[in-house]
C-alpha cells in the first residue's frame, strides 16, 4: 500500500512540478491566512507566539535571502525554530525570496512598515471548521520531503 492509497490522493509530481505545486500552494496560504488574520510575522514575535501557544501553530516559514545566509544569529534563530517545529510537530519550509514574501504578504497593517519575514507562522484560526486546501497540499509536500530525507524543503514562490 502507498502513502498515496493511504490518503486518497493523487501520487507525488516528480522534479519540478512538484516543487511548483508546494510554491502556488504556499502564496494561496499566505494570502488566506492573511486575510483571516491567521499569520504571524517575525522572529521574535513568532518565538513568542510558538512559547505560549504552541498548538495553534498550523505551519512554520523561514525566510532569507542571498545576505542573510552570513547572519549567524539568524540561522541561530532558524536553528531553534526548526527544532521547536519538529518538536511539536510542525511542518515547516524554507523559502530563498523575502522579496517575494513582502510582495504576497505587503507591510504591517498596524503601522505601515515593512515586516520581519524572516520567520511567519500559520495559526489555527478559532473556527473550528476551516480547512485551507493549500495547507492540506503543503502538510503532504512535508511529508513526502521528509520520506526522501528533506526535513526542511527549501520551496520557489512562482512569479
Amino acid at each position: 500500500m502507498t502513502l498515496e492509497e493511504i490518503h486518497g490522493q493523487e501520487p507525488v509530481p516528480a522534479g519540478h512540478d512538484w516543487m511548483q505545486g508546494a510554491g502556488k500552494a504556499l502564496h494561496e496560504l499566505l494570502v488566506s491566512a492573511q486575510r483571516r488574520g491567521c499569520l504571524t510575522a517575525g522572529v521574535y514575535e513568532s518565538a513568542k507566539l510558538m512559547n505560549i501557544d504552541p498548538d495553534n501553530v498550523a505551519f512554520c516559514v523561514l525566510a532569507t535571502d542571498e545576505e542573510d545566509e552570513g547572519d549567524i544569529a539568524l540561522q541561530i534563530h532558524f536553528t531553534l525554530i526548526q527544532a521547536f517545529c519538529c518538536e511539536n510537530d510542525i511542518d515547516i519550509v524554507r523559502v530563498n525570496d523575502v522579496a517575494k514574501l513582502a510582495a504576497i504578504v505587503g507591510p504591517s497593517e498596524e503601522s505601515g512598515e515593512p515586516r520581519d519575514l524572516h520567520c511567519i507562522l500559520i495559526t489555527n484560526p478559532n473556527e473550528d471548521g476551516w480547512k485551507d486546501p493549500a495547507l492540506e497540499k503543503l502538510n503532504s509536500f512535508c511529508e513526502e520531503s521528509r520520506n526522501i530525507n528533506d526535513w526542511v524543503p527549501t520551496i520557489t514562490l512562482p512569479e
